[in-house]
């Protein structure tokens, strides 16, 4: 079984992902890592990173690709960590009526009697019910550059009144991706930790993809993945 499960969301990014890391990441053992594409969107993400825990058993999860930054601290072209993940668009009603499922009080996972501790390391999370935010695994390096909060969202901001709303409903996002709470939701019932990465791509609402970075946000990305599993031999 590898220890590292390496989740790419689109066969676009894993071309250009995969050769860089792989070829990294070739003095570790043949087994040690393996790279995979977890699918695009909030279900095929779930479904699928849910598929190769059950078949690969990995130690730990990396999720890196790209995303669109919902304000201007984020520069694009770089990436960064994300310490916790939240989740938008489940629960009732759309646009500026939207209300969460947590804001409903509904539990997105109840959480199973005896369910373990996810070894995330955060013990304020308390108990195994999931809502509309999960934690992140982050190495503890101060050398890493980390954001509090990452957006996963089932449609991606269409113009700048989707970013408006999204920043009013959950202030602390600074970036916007598809994925992410999927596969972080995935691995808390597996109880392994999950780390996500994202590179700066875009600004969120922004739909004219020659404004877009590609290459430059995926190898920054690349490079912090490499910086982590580094550090780890």
């Amino acid at each position: 079984m590898p220890r590292h499960l390496i989740l790419i969301p689109t066969e676009a990014e894993r071309r250009f992902l995969a050769p860089r890391l792989m070829s990294r990441l070739a003095a570790l053992p043949p087994a040690d890592t393996a790279v995979e594409l977890c699918g695009f969107g909030i279900a095929a993400a779930a479904a699928r990173t849910a598929q190769l825990i059950a078949a690969l058993r990995p130690e730990r999860v990396i999720l890196v690709g790209i995303a669109g930054r919902l304000d201007d601290r984020l520069a694009l072209g770089t990436a960064t960590l994300f310490e916790r993940i939240a989740c938008h668009g489940i629960g009732v009603g759309s646009g500026p009526a939207f209300i969460s499922a947590a804001t409903l009080g509904w539990q997105q996972w109840p959480g199973d009697p005896g369910d373990g501790d996810p070894g995330d390391g955060d013990p304020s999370d308390g108990g195994p019910g999931v809502g509309d935010e999960l934690p992140c695994a982050v190495p503890d390096r101060g050398d890493l550059p980390r954001e509090r909060l990452l957006l996963t969202v089932t449609a991606a901001a269409a113009g700048p009144e989707d970013v408006r709303l999204r920043k009013a409903m959950v202030p602390e996002a600074s970036a916007e991706e598809m994925e992410g709470f999927a596969v972080a939701l995935a691995c808390r019932l597996f109880c392994i930790p999950c780390t996500i990465i994202r590179g700066i791509s875009n600004t969120a609402g922004d739909r004219d993809k020659a404004h877009w970075q590609i290459e430059a946000p995926l190898a920054a990305a690349a490079d912090l993945v490499l910086r982590i599993l580094g550090g780890e031999r």
